[in-house]
């Protein structure tokens, strides 16, 4: 574990070994891992990273109305699960009167500031092995699904021009947030968005495109001016839009598996930060020891021309995967990720 590892991939720095994070739910393995070695498991599997967004103080549930479309289950005994809730929006129509400045409102610039960056200071001396980020997760997409639920944003997104005056209201309150988190000290800055599915764009390639790409790029400009490096992360396959997401000015991408790594290492991996891997949580889940090793060894051999590499399960380790199979994953791994 090391920051300046992390730090080093994010700034395309090649290192003795390839930087290394997870994003992990999995309480059994913590646990395990925590009593076999008495060290808490992001020191333990040797985090160079670790990925935080943060919103602001009072959640938009608290300031207006939001959707909640309940959670399935990741942790152990299901405690995250969560069932949905009537969404506040009946009419399409409804949605497109929405305005999210009015709704939520805009916190004060100044205290916003001290609040992120005490939530900075303070996560960054928690965690000083690794780089602790700065970051905004109900971005544009994300914001809307957070707003509407997935049904009412299908319904509104049909007619492209008013829901672009909608999109364009979500997008000028996290302008605000991110003006605020560029006047911080965090010199690393995660953009959420999830604004695609498992098979792609949901909606015309054209309006992301004209929409929602140039939006990304004002925010990201915001950080960038301040020196800051933006890394992008979206679930989801939008391989289609790797180029657009580049030229808006990512300087890093994080992703799922269902976007092909080799495609964006052949294709970015001398240019941007890359973190995430060919390994899938699902072979993890579901697979032998030689599937994951194979996983492994196909990441190891195309991470080795990417300055900017950073492993990990890029769609997440949960609970239901076997403990020995998630061990024989990092066992293994770290045994082979030297350059």
């Amino acid at each position: 574990m090391s920051y300046q590892i992390g730090m080093n991939a994010i700034c395309l720095r090649p290192d003795s070994r390839l930087a290394h994070t997870e994003y992990c739910s999995h309480d059994p393995l913590m646990r395990h891992v925590r009593q076999q070695t008495g060290l808490p498991f992001v020191q333990a599997w040797q985090y160079d990273f670790v990925f935080i967004t943060n919103d602001g103080p009072v959640p938009w549930a608290e300031r207006g109305r939001t959707t909640d479309m309940g959670h399935a289950e990741f942790q152990e005994g299901g405690l995250d699960r969560r069932d949905p809730k009537p969404c506040p929006f009946r009419f399409a129509s409804e949605v497109y009167a929405f305005d999210a400045v009015q709704e939520y409102g805009l916190p004060d610039a100044d205290a916003l500031v001290d609040y992120y960056e005490k939530q900075y200071q303070q996560g960054q001396k928690t965690h000083t092995d690794q780089v602790f980020t700065a970051g905004y997760y109900k971005t544009i997409v994300s914001g809307a699904i957070e707003a509407f639920g997935w049904e009412m944003l299908l319904t509104a997104a049909a007619d492209s021009r008013r829901f672009e005056r909608v999109l364009d209201s979500i997008f000028r309150l996290s302008l605000h947030h991110y003006e605020a988190w560029a006047r911080t000290s965090a010199p690393v800055f995660i953009c959420h968005d999830d604004m695609v599915w498992t098979q792609g764009p949901f909606m015309d390639p054209s309006f992301y495109r004209a929409v929602i790409f140039p939006r990304y790029k004002k925010l990201w400009s915001v950080l960038k001016a301040a020196g800051k490096k933006v890394l992008y992360c979206s679930d989801g396959d939008w391989t289609l839009f790797l180029d657009d997401i580049a030229d808006a000015g990512a300087d890093g991408f994080i992703f799922e598996p269902l976007v092909p790594l080799r495609t964006v290492a052949e294709r970015f991996g001398k240019t941007h930060c890359i973190i995430s891997s060919s390994v899938d949580c699902r072979t993890l889940t579901f697979g032998t020891r030689p599937q994951i090793q194979a996983q492994i060894d196909a990441t190891l051999e195309l991470a080795k021309d990417c300055p900017g590499f950073m492993f990990a399960v890029g769609n997440h380790i949960p609970s239901n995967v076997p403990l020995e199979n998630a061990l024989f994953f990092f066992d293994y791994l770290s045994q082979h990720w030297f350059r």
